[in-house]
Order: structure tokens, then sequence, then C-alpha cells
């Protein structure tokens, strides 16, 4: 199968990261967390009471359910600079009346990795691969929105036979697309 060459397109802010957002918050959840691992260093917290203490600041600062990151922890995982990003990004929201091409675009972005100008955007450049990650931004955007998602469509699979393939873009607007709409899936 040809898969046709797609432009990128602008997508509406109501899908798009919001990396304005990001970038305003990101100082302040950094030096928190720093501070934290300072504190836990220099003190210990047995009793999680500092920890209770950052997930609350943290929580107010986002909005968001701070079980999901592992503020104790970091260092094994992606970093400071990485958490406090992924913190300090608002999660996807359901949005109304996606279009196919919108779809197409998400889909194209997370199969593509393609890297924002360093120039035009640092702090975006920084973090992109975060959103277009497997358990990132558009991933989460696609799970929230369709029904359809499975993370099996980005991933290498392997037929009935024992070969190896992965899903085209093609394949999986159609997959994701088809479904949605109450058509029969190809």
């Amino acid at each position: 199968m040809i898969t046709k060459e797609v432009q990128p397109i602008e997508l509406r802010k109501e899908i798009e990261a919001n990396f304005d957002i990001a970038e305003r918050r990101y100082p302040e959840v950094l030096k928190l967390i720093l501070a934290y691992t300072a504190y836990c260093d220099e003190h210990g917290d047995e009793d999680y009471a500092e920890y209770a203490k950052l997930e609350s600041k943290l929580n107010e600062m986002t909005g968001k359910d701070m079980s999901q990151f592992n503020l104790w922890e970091w260092w094994e995982a992606d970093g400071a600079e990485n958490l406090a990003f992924d913190i300090s990004l608002p999660d996807p929201k359901v949005v109304e009346s996606i279009t196919k091409e919108e779809l197409t675009e998400v889909v194209r972005r997370i199969k593509t990795f393609e890297e924002p100008n360093e120039n035009d955007h640092p702090f975006k450049a920084k973090f992109y691969n975060r959103i277009i990650s497997i358990n990132g931004y558009f991933t989460n955007f696609l799970k929230l929105n369709f029904q359809a998602y499975k993370h099996q469509l980005f991933q290498r699979n392997k037929d009935k036979d024992g070969n190896y393939f992965e899903y085209t873009q093609d394949e999986i607007v159609r997959k994701l697309w088809n479904i949605e709409k109450g058509e029969l899936s190809t």
C-alpha cells in the first residue's frame, strides 16, 4: 500500500498541546520538585508529609491528579526536567466535531517524529518528543476522543503468520475514523 504524503495542517487550539501554559508553569514546578528532593536528601520524608505538601501545591497549580506522577523517585524515570514538563502541560480534553483531517494530522505527528525548529520556540523544541511519544499528550488525546484507540495501532505487530508489520498512517486513521463514524472497519 502506498501512503501519500500528507501536508501538515494547523490544529485547532483545543486540540493542540498548550506549550504556552506549560512554559509559564514549568520553572515553578521544576523548582518545587528539586526543592523537595533537596529536603529529602537533608531530612528524609519517611512520613510522606512533605510529599503530600508537594502534591497539594502541584495540584493547585495545574489541576492535575498527582498520583499519576512519581515525585519521589523521578531520577529513576526521565529526570526532573521531563517530570516538570509533564506536570506543567495541561491534559488533553474531549473535543467535539474532530475532522478526519485533524485526526490525520495527530496520527502524522505521532508517526513521523518531526521536531520543531529550536530557533522558533526553544521550549517546545526541548520537550516536543514528550507529546508525540506513546504515553504522551497526543496519545492521551486519541484515547480520550476515539473509542477505537489501541496502543497497538502505533506499535510493531505480528500477523497470524508470524510476520511483523506496522500500521501505516492511513490505516490508523481509517481504523479510528471508521469505527467512530459507525462505518465498517477495513
